[in-house]
């Protein structure tokens, strides 16, 4: 069977694979839309915190033996610490500042840590296997789907949606928003407004920590695994609206499942289409698809 004359395995197949890069790209500019939402930064360093979620399952796995499961729970918790100790020590002082001083604060700390892993690691990948759990697939008739990657597709929308429930639905998310607008009036409830910012930045990196350990089993943990994903996310981010939670996840996920459909149709604009994309955006609603018009 044929769909403009592309057999459907090919494209099922193919629809599958933008799925799954959906679903990180939703993950990551969810992590990222939370941190300039409510903290106006630009986290540059959002890339290799989330190669630090991959390899921080690599080395749970082999160090203590720590396997996949475990991995999911404490290496989001472990560097989101990481982003704690990074926004009090290095982004607080530069709150009032441009926010040009917050990028190039963490772009730099990304070259930094990339810079180390890739002393230590080389820029070979190093192999994760999939958990025994998850191992294996189905075959619906018209494709075969791997278990791993069902799992990957359905855990990330879950973590999406109830991301978006607690900003949006509950008296925290409203703190959260109300904090970013007037943080005088909020503290003068008696909510701890500094100590909110730093456990909202600590959660967007946990993001994208969490992102990275799913990503191990399918990608190889390498140094420059966010790097060649940060770019693509930025542009996932500004066309779904800076800071809009709902826009990075509909736009994610969006996006996957076009460039894997440009993929079956046009291959050689894979690489651009989301570029195109958001140029096109950017000239009709420069806020974004989600984004508040100013």
């Amino acid at each position: 069977m044929e769909i403009f004359g592309i057999p459907i395995q090919a494209m099922m197949g193919q629809l599958l694979i933008g799925l799954i890069n959906g679903s990180f790209y939703a993950l990551l500019s969810l992590g990222l839309a939370v941190i300039f939402g409510l903290l106006n930064i630009i986290n540059f360093a959002h890339g290799a915190q989330y190669m630090l979620g991959a390899f921080g399952a690599y080395l749970l796995l082999n160090k203590l033996g720590l396997g996949y499961w475990w991995s999911l729970l404490v290496v989001p918790i472990l560097v989101g610490a990481t982003g704690v100790v990074i926004e009090r020590t290095m982004l607080k002082p530069l709150y009032k500042l441009d926010h040009l001083y917050g990028l190039l604060l963490t772009f730099g700390l990304a070259l930094i840590i990339q810079g180390l892993f890739r002393n230590e690691y080389g820029s070979t990948g190093l192999p994760y296997a999939i958990p025994e759990a998850l191992q294996g697939g189905k075959n619906l008739g018209f494709m075969f789907l791997p278990n791993y990657r069902a799992w990957v597709i359905v855990a990330s929308l879950v973590t999406c949606l109830s991301t978006w429930f607690v900003i949006e639905k509950t008296r925290l998310g409203g703190y959260l928003r109300a904090a970013t607008e007037n943080p005088q009036l909020v503290q003068a409830f008696g909510i701890n407004v500094p100590r909110m910012i730093t456990l909202t930045y600590g959660f967007g990196v946990a993001l994208a920590a969490l992102a990275g350990v799913m990503a191990a089993p399918i990608y190889q943990v390498s140094p420059q695994m966010g790097e060649n994903l940060i770019i693509v996310v930025f542009a996932v981010v500004v066309i779904g609206g800076m800071g809009s939670i709902m826009g990075a996840i509909v736009t994610g996920f969006g996006l996957g499942l076009i460039e894997g459909l440009t993929k079956v149709f046009y291959p050689e604009a894979s690489t651009t289409v989301i570029f195109v994309i958001m140029t096109i955006v950017l000239l009709i609603r420069p806020a974004g698809l989600f984004g508040a018009q100013k």
